[in-house]
């Protein structure tokens, strides 16, 4: 189109600077330059659209083909690129649905491309060809037209149902093997259920065994308050008795009663203990404590058994401090010591303390028969008693059972040497420790003094049990002590309300299903959180423990102590 510009036409060479001859012949070489540039590109393409390894066509958007390449030609069956360029049309003549074609343009116009896009093409002769399509939209100011990239599939598509077909014969094979396999399931199946029967059988037998043994743990862990109950009167009483101006014959008569209600009341605690530990319910209380201490008591305890027995008893303490949990242990060593008596019948016992590193093994040897290599294991196991007749004098075969049940919660290596005709060796390995900086309370073995400070001190104790009131009475007016008695919640409260306290003693387990917590309850609502208070209870479970520590009050368990009783309530009366 040609413009008039100062009353002159404006030519092409006008509007990029070529209109004078001088410029033509200025810019002539470089554009001539650019535009065989230009024709080599455009031969470069048409090349590889022509001889392109897939079909490639362009066409407008009513599908009329416009250009298409050699390739295409072969792939739909015509001649030349030439006869499917004279007015072939992709919706009607190649598609076998024009309602195909519309879903293609309709999907362009969102997206602008189509890719990888499985069809069917209709080839000259009528027949089908698969082939999978690349479809791109390209805008040409207010035209547009499509280019589309045709690859033929027809080998993959025949791989596919080859692969297909044997698919279905491999299928066929595996569920004619699974009906013989199923065939010969089915005969296993008749066997195990025979095995399987028997095995409910035993089943039923062992969860029999095991309902009857959680029974019995059961009906110890429920027994527990009524069998300490009775314990923890006699030993107040004693303890009462301890305290006063006694004869000496009548005072080593009342230190004998001691002894054996101290071991008696620890048997009958580790009984209960090991009903727990058959229910994993038993968690050690490791503390560090003295050897000395350790010594010294088992020392008391089987002097007189070796008294009785003819045999002689020694003990080679060390002044180390050792860590684990003291009750446990000492219920190790007591049995330890307890076989050594009972299957020595001549010579003596050695109570010793050898030192490995940072543990201390502590050995029990005696002068007894011995015990053969090839049953030093099976002494550890229920019911083993190998001299049936120096077992006479008690024992059913529990008690190196429980040790190595007791050992194993405790982490503390078990050993045994002996040796027959000569004796036997059985030690502990317990780690070392340091001893504490400032001594703890209630552990001198001497007897305290008679000066406690208690004097005049009121104190309410509070229990269901008349013997209980009956010894703490006597045992705390011993020290001093102004008592006052309380059988029942309601009169704990109004023996509260009637006078001023320093200290209230309290059982933990009350009649109609009360709880010694209760009063502490009452007593923080009523203004009175000062006024200190000790639980005095056989309750050893989790939850009651947990429920003293909610409620910030000591506790003791029973049987009471009277030593640590004396020790915690110079504490909290001081």
């Amino acid at each position: 189109m040609k413009k008039l510009y100062d009353g002159r036409e404006l030519t092409v060479e006008h509007l990029i600077g070529l209109g004078g001859q001088s410029a033509r012949k200025s810019y002539y070489p470089e554009l001539s330059d650019k535009i065989d540039e230009l024709e080599t590109e455009r031969n470069r393409y048409k090349w590889l659209f022509d001889n392109a390894l897939h079909g490639i066509f362009q066409a407008d958007l009513t599908g009329t083909i416009v250009k298409a390449n050699r390739a295409l030609a072969r792939i739909c069956g015509f001649p030349d690129k030439d006869s499917m360029e004279a007015g072939l049309n992709f919706a009607h003549d190649l598609l076998f649905s024009e309602h195909e074609f519309h879903l293609m343009t309709a999907r362009l116009m969102s997206d602008n491309q189509l890719f990888l896009y499985e069809t069917r093409l209709r080839k000259s002769d009528g027949s089908a060809v698969e082939v999978s399509m690349s479809v791109l939209l390209r805008q040409r100011g207010d035209e547009a037209d499509i280019i589309v990239c045709v690859a033929d599939i027809t080998e993959c598509k025949k791989l596919q149902h080859r692969m297909l077909s044997m698919n279905e014969e491999l299928e066929q094979r595996v569920e004619e093997r699974t009906s013989e396999l199923v065939q010969l399931n089915e005969r296993l199946l008749q066997e195990v259920e025979t095995r399987q029967q028997a095995e409910q059988e035993m089943l039923k037998a062992k969860e029999s065994a095991e309902e009857a043994n959680l029974s019995k743990d059961r009906y110890l862990a429920a027994a527990s308050h009524d069998l300490l109950q009775p314990m923890n009167a006699a030993r107040l009483l004693v303890a009462a008795l301890q305290e006063r101006n006694l004869p000496l014959s009548e005072a080593e008569l009342v230190d004998r009663v001691h002894q054996a209600l101290d071991g008696a009341e620890q048997l009958l605690t580790d009984l209960l203990d090991i009903s727990k530990l058959d229910q994993d319910a038993v968690q050690p209380e490791v503390q560090s404590f003295s050897v000395e201490r350790l010594a010294e008591g088992l020392r008391s305890e089987f002097e007189p058994v070796a008294e009785a027995s003819n045999l002689t008893f020694r003990v080679r303490s060390r002044s180390l401090w050792i860590a684990s949990d003291p009750r446990l242990l000492t219920r190790i060593l007591r049995n330890f010591l307890s076989n050594a008596f009972r299957y020595t019948e001549t010579g003596g016992v050695l109570l010793g303390f050898r030192r490995r590193g940072s543990m201390l093994a502590i050995q029990v040897l005696d002068t007894g028969s011995g015990i053969p290599a090839d049953k030093q294991v099976a002494v550890f196991e229920e019911f083993c008693r190998l001299h049936q007749k120096l077992s006479r004098r008690g024992g059913v075969g529990l008690g190196l059972a429980i040790v190595d049940r007791i050992a194993r919660r405790l982490n503390h290596p078990l050993g045994l040497y002996s040796v027959v005709g000569q004796g036997s060796c059985f030690e502990i390995c317990v780690p070392l420790t340091v001893p504490p900086a400032q001594p703890q309370p209630g552990t001198s073995l001497g007897r305290v003094s008679d000066d406690c400070g208690f004097t005049g001190k009121r104190v309410l104790v509070l229990d269901n049990d008349p013997a209980i009131l009956v010894s703490m009475q006597a045992l705390l007016a011993g020290w001093g002590c102004d008592v006052v008695l309380a059988e029942s919640l309601s009169q704990a409260r109004a023996a509260c309300d009637k006078r001023a306290l320093d200290l209230v003693l309290a059982d933990y387990h009350l009649d109609e299903g009360c709880r010694g917590l209760e009063l502490r309850t009452w007593l923080n609502d009523t203004g009175r959180e000062a006024l200190p208070m000790v639980m005095l209870t056989a309750d050893r479970s989790d939850d009651s423990r947990r429920a003293f520590r909610e409620a910030a009050v000591h506790v003791l368990n029973k049987p009471v102590k009277p030593g640590k009783l004396r020790a915690l309530m110079t504490h909290m009366l001081t």
